[in-house]
């Protein structure tokens, strides 16, 4: 359950950076928040997954 976790959350990771503007500083604030949102609950998952 958990694996499926992270592969999901990479997932939504690469969809995300997949829809980054160009430039990457013209990135909306949202965008930057989801992000991170996505980026901590993968990391949870991870430790979860050991």
């Amino acid at each position: 359950m958990t694996s499926e976790r992270v592969k999901e959350l990479e997932e939504k990771i690469a969809d995300l950076k997949g829809r980054w503007p160009r430039p990457p500083h013209s990135v909306p604030a949202q965008m930057l928040e989801q992000l991170e949102e996505l980026e901590d609950a993968l990391k949870e998952a991870k430790k979860a997954d050991i």
